[in-house]
């Protein structure tokens, strides 16, 4: 399974995957319904499921991202978090989540403690996301992260990281891509873009860090571009003053903005237009892409197409 999805991944077919966010609850049964009712399942290389994104309380993101793999027989991306999490934690569930076959790991610094909806919460946050990709780097040659022998040793596993999309100076941004790359990263998930010239410097940087990259994996790695499809002008309001890392075209607020003067209808139906435009111009200059639509799978089944 994950071999073929990092086959298609790393080959010139089309690759998309869907974010998954676990429900604040017992059971990811009602999201799993939603999937089959919408059928993106049959449209999708994979999924990825988040961890307790913003430090909001969810079900296990690891959890949730083996029942649909065992669901779905597709491949699923489990977001780890630095920010709940030591070297003990890290490893123990890496291990556990072998031995049910969920060997794709997104490693994450975390969105800080403080912006969590439970009382007093404390980030552990030994390291960002490059002691993860270390510590995946360390269990792939056999060994904990002390250098003790694992027996078994783990089956393969398969790390990714993430990148902004945009940033005032670019070569600081993709400097942060080629540390990701030397510390093992055989993928990177932008934020969302949503202009094609962003995509493509995106694209050119990342080929050039490949080759300032000083791993050996990184010459086979690939970067997938974010996709959060914008159907509501306060939403594009929002992402462009307050997300970092993301820009959103002036034309496109100023659309969205006058599409919304004539009601949510003609709203949501300009949003759309231009989210699938933006979708099929990523799709035909790079074709791959991640869709982030916070559990709308019916939003992303129409993009898809």
């Amino acid at each position: 399974m994950f071999d073929q999805f990092c086959q298609k991944l790393c080959s010139d077919d089309p690759f998309v995957t869907v974010e998954i966010n676990p429900p604040h609850g017992a059971s990811i049964d009602t999201i799993i319904s939603k999937i089959k009712k919408s059928g993106v399942n049959e449209k999708v290389a994979g999924f990825s499921v988040t961890d307790n994104p913003l430090a909001k309380l969810k079900m296990s993101g690891v959890l949730s991202a083996i029942k649909i793999q065992q669901t779905f027989d597709k491949a699923v991306i489990a977001t780890m978090s630095m920010r709940d999490k030591n070297k003990l934690s890290l490893q123990s569930t890496l291990l556990g989540a072998n031995d049910f076959d969920l060997r794709c790991i997104l490693a994450l610094t975390g969105d800080p403690a403080k912006f969590s909806d439970q009382p007093e919460v404390k980030g552990v946050l030994e390291r960002d996301s490059t002691l993860l990709l270390s510590i995946i780097y360390h269990l792939n040659n056999g060994v904990d992260y002390s250098n003790k022998a694992l027996t078994p040793a783990p089956k393969p596993i398969y790390p990714f990281a993430v990148s902004n999309a945009y940033a005032k100076d670019m070569k600081r941004l993709q400097k942060r891509i080629i540390k990701k790359l030397n510390y093992g990263a055989r993928a990177i998930i932008t934020q969302p873009v949503y202009d094609l010239e962003n995509a493509k410097e995106l694209l050119a940087l990342f080929e050039e860090a490949k080759e300032l990259s000083i791993r050996e994996t990184a010459k086979d790695a690939r970067i997938i571009l974010g996709q959060f499809p914008i159907v509501r002008a306060r939403t594009a309001n929002f992402i462009d003053d307050k997300v970092p890392g993301i820009s959103v075209p002036k034309s496109i607020i100023d659309e969205m903005n006058l599409a919304a003067m004539d009601g949510e209808e003609k709203e949501q139906e300009i949003g759309f237009a231009l989210s699938k435009q933006i979708f099929d111009d990523v799709m035909s200059t790079h074709g791959k892409v991640h869709l982030m639509t916070h559990n709308r799978f019916d939003l992303c089944n129409e993009l898809i197409g």
